[in-house]
């Protein structure tokens, strides 16, 4: 195998601003070195934000991403970017979840995609948005998302 180019990414290994807007966000793509292995990616936001479209209050949540890349990976720094560009984005959960997830699956065809998006209480109610492309591949190793259900104090 030849040695990847990798002279089109604009963001890593470059100075790169948040972006203004998830619409604005460019999500980067390099060629996946093992296309034809099933294996799993794990990508964890533990401080994802975002903004109540109603009131503008902000809104926490820890997402978890898991994909079966194909022939290309999400370049992370761009993703990072992706996911800062929500933190004066209003959309409600279920909206950014499914919006991050269907991006990505834009972006490079994965073979299998899910999202878990664990958000934090704001009016005394947690709101768990799951999401994925269809049955995990048969033979993939898939990890528990390691993110508890919320429960509040003690």
């Amino acid at each position: 195998m030849t040695d990847p180019d990798y002279r089109d990414l604009k963001q890593l290994g470059m100075h790169a601003a948040l972006p203004a807007s998830p619409e604005a966000a460019v999500l980067e793509r390099v060629p996946n070195p093992h296309a034809g292995d099933t294996y799993l990616v794990r990508f964890t936001a533990p401080e994802f934000t975002s903004l109540c479209p109603v009131t503008g209050q902000p809104d926490f949540a820890h997402l978890v991403i898991d994909y079966v890349p194909d022939g290309f990976l999400i370049e992370s720094k761009s993703l990072k970017l992706f996911l800062g560009a929500f933190r004066n984005h209003g959309a409600f959960h279920e909206d950014c979840t499914v919006g991050i997830a269907k991006r990505i699956v834009a972006a490079i065809q994965p073979k299998w995609l899910r999202i878990g998006g664990y958000w934090y209480p704001r009016g005394g109610m947690p709101i768990d948005v799951f999401y994925q492309t269809g049955p995990a591949p048969e033979g993939l190793w898939l990890p528990d998302p390691g993110v508890p259900s919320y429960r509040g104090r003690g």
